[in-house]
């Protein structure tokens, strides 16, 4: 098995196959609170950004797969999953993670995908730690992440703008240790 293969997704590097999806998901307004964009990517950012994907983490500090979801009828692409914030010294990175259709959400692939990302980071890059922001009203995130051992341990007060006005953004945290005892 591969070490990126989860039961019921696969983990895999970006390819210039993918800049139409990247664009269309980078692109997609009703995610960028998530992310934090302001305005639209250009397709010629997008494949800079391909073209660059090659390099180790250790040098961009960053690492984005994308998630296919497989089956024995077919593999299609349904997702990224990201390492940002990357910090060798002190072991620890963000995750953060996209199932781009709703009709794909809450079947257990970002789930499966966590997990095979989480197994990724403690036991090759040898991580002491992750994090991850949700927004506080993002309830299928923060169940996702706290299934997974993750701890709320802060609030960002009114850290969110949006047309609605202030959110709180939680900040969770998986220590190693606690992920081997789960």
């Amino acid at each position: 098995m591969n070490i990126l293969e989860g039961n019921i997704t696969r983990l895999r590097p970006v390819e210039p196959s993918d800049i139409d999806l990247i664009y269309q998901w980078e692109n997609d307004s009703s995610v960028w609170q998530m992310s934090n964009t302001l305005a639209p990517f250009s397709k010629h950012v997008i494949e800079q950004f391909i073209e660059t994907a090659h390099q180790d983490i250790f040098q961009t500090k960053q690492l984005r797969l994308m998630i296919d979801k497989t089956d024995l009828s077919n593999i299609e692409t349904i997702g990224t999953i990201d390492l940002f914030d990357f910090e060798p010294l002190h072991m620890r990175a963000g995750i953060g993670i996209l199932i781009a259709k709703e009709t794909d959400r809450e079947k257990g692939f970002a789930s499966d995908a966590l997990t095979t990302l989480i197994q990724y980071c403690y036991n090759t890059l040898l991580l002491h730690q992750l994090y991850c922001n949700i927004c506080s009203d993002n309830t299928s995130s923060i169940n996702l992440f706290t299934r997974k051992g993750f701890e709320l341990i802060g609030i960002k007060k009114e850290w969110i703008r949006t047309t609605e006005g202030w959110k709180d953004e939680l900040m969770f945290q998986l220590v190693n240790q606690k992920w081997s005892e789960i």
